[in-house]
């Protein structure tokens, strides 16, 4: 199977805050802002995989700053890291106020996307070859936080002494 570069997965999403996103205070939901992130991690994801993916995991999204009404939000995201049937993507979320053309980095995120075959079963996926020192620096850090998540899972298993759901990711991926 070809490797696929980082750059071939990036995706730019661009969405206006209407007042339908925005609760009583005139600031987009979360929600929102968690939808955008799971639509652009999937067209990443799906360019990397070349087939239908599911989301797996949502992590560290982290609201740094309000978006409020009218303002422009830009989702940029990448895949950072390949396993065998899953794939990381990072997500950045800026915001701009269109009237004064400020940019506020509003928040970011990882996801594990998981590549599912025509049997609904997860599919084996092109490995990520990255190119630039950036792209080896988010692939090593990937690692890491696949290490992390692992732990955690097993962390909560045990201290909760209940068999979690099993998961669409294999250990080994």
């Amino acid at each position: 199977m070809r490797a696929i570069y980082p750059q071939q997965t990036a995706v730019t999403m661009t969405e206006v805050v209407m007042p339908q996103h925005t609760n009583p205070h005139g600031s987009v939901f979360g929600g929102v802002i968690m939808s955008w992130v799971d639509i652009a991690a999937g067209i990443c994801a799906t360019r990397h995989c070349r087939r239908d993916v599911v989301t797996a995991s949502v992590d560290t999204l982290h609201f740094l700053s309000p978006v409020r009404l009218g303002w422009i939000v830009t989702l940029k995201a990448m895949v950072n890291y390949a396993g065998k049937t899953s794939c990381e993507v990072g997500v950045r979320i800026d915001a701009e106020n269109g009237n004064t053309g400020e940019v506020f980095h509003t928040a970011s995120a990882y996801l594990t996307m998981v590549a599912m075959g025509s049997d609904h079963r997860p599919s084996t996926i092109p490995p990520l070859e990255p190119q630039t020192e950036l792209e080896k620096q988010r692939f090593e850090q990937a690692k890491n936080r696949i290490t992390i998540r692992r732990k955690l899972r097993q962390m909560m298993a045990d201290e909760d002494h209940i068999q979690l759901p099993s998961s669409p990711i294999r250990d080994d991926d």
